[in-house]
């Protein structure tokens, strides 16, 4: 297969897995590709994602490798023939990759997970919240580059709005509710979309209120996307130059107890419900 300039996220993750698989069987790469007939240089490229990997060639390494779980090679199977060309290609050369990246991986979660403790969700935001996000970066955008990232983030959505959505479960700090972006109007016009938005069925939102007694884990915001398998889950934060995507076994594990005691610490969907009710009240 050709090679790719610029790999994907999700390509380059498959060629992660399948890095992984070969460890675990002892392999060298070159002793890999022997057994299909490859030579070490073509490894490395399909293990980094810049050369692509036939459905062929993914379930013989697989076999090759002893890898028993069957889940995981029809998923790893299924990303290797993959050709999907979402919404988010229209914006290929006009935003970072890390845009794209972003909304394939979100196109092909089976679940999300939000925590958040200073701005609101992505999910969630109004036009207007997003662009005062975004016109508070320095050095300022141009208005159309500005225009691009909150017409990109209102497409995002398509997760929770379209006929099929993912299940959705943010937990959002009260400090984010509060947080004026914008001004008092905005404000208040966000709460309530976040309001609305918690009646559908497949999106639950949760609060963490200032006066919790014990709540020492505000670090731990995350954006958590469920994979085919939970070995293919990716957690997604926010890194110096924009943001890191998490993939290691280990870590997923320690994110997914992170959520579920971040979730245990929060008000039950109701009472969040009417927490935000009485906070659009006093605006």
């Amino acid at each position: 297969m050709p090679r790719r300039r610029q790999p994907t996220a999700r390509q380059e993750r498959l060629g992660i897995e399948l890095r992984k698989l070969r460890e675990a069987a002892g392999l060298k790469a070159r002793e890999a590709a022997a057994l299909v007939g490859s030579d070490s240089a073509q490894m490395s490229q399909m293990e980094s994602g810049i050369a692509g990997v036939s459905e062929e060639r993914v379930r013989s390494l697989a076999a090759h490798y002893s890898c028993a779980d069957a889940e995981l090679v029809e998923a790893l199977a299924a990303m290797a023939t993959d050709r999907t060309r979402g919404w988010w290609e229209r914006y290929r050369g006009l935003l970072p990759t890390l845009f794209l990246d972003i909304a394939e991986l979100e196109h092909h979660a089976t679940y999300r997970l939000d925590v958040e403790f200073l701005h609101v969700p992505g999910l969630f935001q109004t036009e207007d919240y997003a662009r005062a996000i975004f016109s508070y970066r320095v050095p300022e955008l141009p208005d159309n580059d500005l225009e691009l990232r909150v017409r990109h983030r209102m497409e995002r959505k398509a997760i929770i709005r379209d006929s099929a959505p993912v299940p959705y479960e943010a937990v959002i700090h009260e400090a984010a509710l509060r947080i004026r972006a914008g001004d008092q109007a905005a404000m208040r016009t966000q709460l309530i979309r976040i309001m609305e938005l918690s009646e559908e069925d497949h999106i639950t939102v949760r609060v963490i209120p200032f006066d919790l007694n014990g709540f020492a884990g505000a670090t731990n915001a995350m954006m958590y996307a469920g994979g085919a398998v939970p070995r293919l889950d990716t957690v997604v934060r926010d890194a110096p130059h924009g943001a890191g995507f998490i993939d290691s076994e280990a870590q997923l594990g320690a994110f997914r107890t992170l959520f579920r005691k971040v979730e245990a610490a929060s008000l039950e969907p109701d009472r969040s419900r009417d927490f935000i009710h009485r906070l659009a009240k006093e605006l």
